[in-house]
């Protein structure tokens, strides 16, 4: 039964962008070839097994020929290599023809669905590989959507080309050229009214196919903005329901439901139009050869058989005709999915960030000691070349020091933390870490010794325990369980039904930010990092989570380099230095009462603010 409405799925294909044909497109297209070569065997047999089958179709529409001139000429020899036939012989050849068509067919089905379905599990694989491999400066300049597409969208059409686009095209060039190649033999005159008739019915086909498809178009766009109403509304309906919008709602829904509506029915009547236009070209095309037919059979030029066979390959090359428009234009977004796939694949990764250098380098320790130093770094985002976030910042941090970032939002506190994690490197200047170059760490390595607790905590979808290992996979229960009592986490984990089984839900959904924000610390304690950074890790928190999450920050920063990222600055009084950022330089350093009391300092104006002591210069700071 058809579908009245195109899933998302048909909405994305729908929407693929089409690339050109022509030999560079093919070219990159046909090097994705690499990954059927593991299952070439399998693919070969499927490919022979399709072409087997393919000829015993077309064999059908002659051996049934056969078998009406071996009823009304008993005797006679319908079929040239076999000489005299009767009918039970020649519908016994045409069952063993059928047989042996639907064994190769399920063999060939079954070959291509194999081939294909490995072949893509393992360009899934690398797709996500390679994705999960790439910097950060990659993921700030596109959408998640669009790299999703990658892996989803584009990967889903390249199937439907391994699986299904490729036998097509090839059964489908058995029927053309074969099935005219035999007409022909038949009877050439035939063939020449055949083909006369075929012109009018593509011409149709493309001309109806593109209206219908804009028409299509047309309707997924409404559905989406339909859709969209639908999910902003369920989203949001807390808000419709306090703003008694319900009413509002649904006639907007109805507005927007009604053009799907009009859309719908206006392809709705060329869908119609065409069907009935086809019916009266194929049709009409297929009376006009049998009438041609019947006068060349009453003047003596061909057999019933041949006239009932050339009717039945006519069918076969008017239906590989007309599928001819839909194929190529399944070409062509499959070139265009090849090619978006292949500039993913393309893309350059991070130095060393296979998991593969997971050791220490050379002469190295296992551990960092944890001394860090900012040498006149400046930065840009390369999103945002034209905005300067770092200025010739110099900052240094001894092995197991608590430094605060403090300072106006957009000062540049959390990049200073982003290039720590080497996210990104300077575009001028040194990070030193250990008194060593922060590039000539093995990359996986480095980020081993750190750990990050940041304030808006997105757990996984799994299990407490889960989340938690995530710091160190591979830890036993008493280790998890251990990190969990440190970070004040045990005694709410214990207190669910399922313990530490229990599901966090969607981005860990179903815990309160301070449980979210436990969990996190937990995860960093089971890291046991040399170097700790802290983004804003209480500012969201009530009073209470605030105590139980800032005792597990005490247990957690024993012992560690810390970086803290702070706007609450009664979170940092303790920090053995402060560096007050504005404007992506360090304009001042030093200790809570040294930066306190300097008069006219940007420091204490922002603590008179917090503390609601009299500011002395009273202008107010966006803090």
């Amino acid at each position: 039964m058809a579908r009245s409405q195109p899933s998302k799925e048909d909405l994305a294909q729908d929407r693929l962008p089409k690339a050109p044909l022509n030999r560079e497109t093919l070219g990159q297209a046909i090097e994705l070839a690499r990954y059927v070569r593991p299952y070439r065997t399998r693919f070969l047999i499927g490919l022979a097994t399709l072409f087997v089958s393919a000829a015993l179709g077309l064999a059908f529409p002659f051996l049934s020929g056969a078998l009406i001139d071996a009823a009304m000429k008993p005797g006679e020899a319908v079929l040239p290599m076999l000489g005299a036939i009767s009918v039970n012989e020649v519908g016994l050849l045409l069952a063993c023809a059928v047989t042996i068509q639907a064994l190769c067919s399920f063999n060939s089905a079954l070959a291509f669905n194999r081939v294909g379905q490995s072949a893509l599990a393992d360009l899934r694989r690398d797709c996500y590989r390679r994705l999960i491999s790439l910097p950060m400066s990659f993921f700030g300049q596109r959408r998640v959507g669009e790299l999703t597409s990658r892996i989803t969208t584009d990967v889903a059409q390249i199937e439907g080309t391994l699986i299904d686009l490729l036998p097509q095209l090839c059964r489908q060039s058995v029927f053309l050229f074969g099935g005219i190649v035999i007409i022909a033999l038949t009877s050439i005159r035939l063939t020449g009214v055949m083909l006369g008739t075929l012109p009018l019915l593509i011409a149709a086909a493309v001309f109806f196919g593109r209206k219908l498809r804009r028409f299509s178009r047309e309707t997924q766009d409404q559905l989406a903005a339909t859709n969209t109403i639908v999910e902003e509304t369920l989203q949001a309906i807390a808000s419709v329901k306090a703003f008694a919008n319900e009413v509002f709602e649904v006639g907007r829904y109805e507005k927007s439901n009604a053009r799907v509506l009009a859309a719908a029915l206006g392809a709705a009547r060329w869908r119609a139009v065409f069907v009935a236009f086809f019916i009266i070209a194929l049709f009409g095309g297929i009376v006009i050869v049998l009438w041609f037919g019947a006068a060349q059979l009453q003047a003596g030029r061909i057999s019933p058989g041949e006239l009932t066979r050339f009717g039945l390959y006519t069918i076969f090359v008017g239906g590989a005709m007309g599928q001819a428009a839909e194929l190529f234009n399944q070409v062509q977004k499959s070139v265009g999915a090849t090619q978006r796939v292949r500039e993913l694949l393309r893309e350059p990764t991070e130095v060393a960030s296979d998991g593969s250098d997971v050791t220490a380098p050379a002469g190295l320790s296992a551990r960092l000691r944890g001394e860090v130093a900012f040498e006149s770094v400046s930065f840009r985002y390369p999103a945002r070349p034209e905005v300067a976030v770092l200025n010739d910042i110099v900052l240094s941090a001894k092995s197991g020091e608590r430094i605060a970032l403090v300072g106006p939002s957009g000062a540049g506190k959390s990049t200073i933390t982003a290039l720590l994690l080497r996210f990104y490197n300077p575009d001028t200047g040194r990070l030193l870490i250990d008194g060593r170059d922060a590039r000539n760490y093995p990359l996986h390595w480095l980020r081993g010794q750190m750990a990050i607790v940041p304030q808006d905590v997105l757990l996984f979808g799994g299990s407490i325990a889960e989340n938690i290992v995530y710091g160190r996979p591979g830890a036993d229960a008493a280790a998890i369980r251990e990190a969990a009592r440190l970070a004040n986490a045990h005694e709410f984990i214990s207190a669910f039904p399922e313990g530490y089984e229990t599901l966090v839900g969607d981005r860990g959904i179903k815990l309160s930010g301070g449980q979210r924000q436990r969990i996190a610390i937990a995860r960093a304690i089971l890291k046991d990092p040399a170097i700790l950074i802290l983004d804003e890790a209480t500012s969201s928190l009530d009073s209470e989570s605030e105590r139980l999450v800032q005792e597990a920050l005490d247990h957690l920063m024993k012992g560690r380099t810390t970086f803290i990222v702070a706007h609450r600055l009664s979170t940092i009084r303790t920090a053995d230095r402060i560096a007050v950022i504005e404007a992506g330089r360090v304009v001042e350093l030093g200790n809570h009462d040294e930066l306190s009391a300097k008069p006219d300092g940007l420091y204490r104006r922002l603590s008179s603010l917090q503390f609601g002591q009299p500011d002395a210069s009273g202008q107010p700071v966006v803090f």
